[in-house]
């Protein structure tokens, strides 16, 4: 197991199959890694933490409520 707390350049690739950061963004929201987000000088960090909470299917984030659809009134 790797001691590093960033998921490497390399492992972002081989995740996304992308190297340009904006299009390695997109895939890994696509793929579920919310917490992705782009440094100061444009690349992409992806804690590693993260990686294995969602590679586990575990949520790092509290659970979306449910929302109801509204209920359309009939005209009197």
């Amino acid at each position: 197991m790797t001691d590093n707390i960033l998921l490497t350049e390399a492992e972002l690739i081989r995740l996304t199959g992308y190297s340009q950061p904006a299009r390695q963004l997109v895939e890994l929201h696509k793929q579920g890694f919310g917490r992705a987000r782009r440094d100061r000088f444009g690349q992409v960090i992806v804690e590693r933490s993260h990686y294995d909470a969602v590679t586990r299917s575990q949520t790092t984030e509290a659970p979306r409520p449910k929302v109801k659809p509204p209920r359309v009134k009939a005209a009197a």
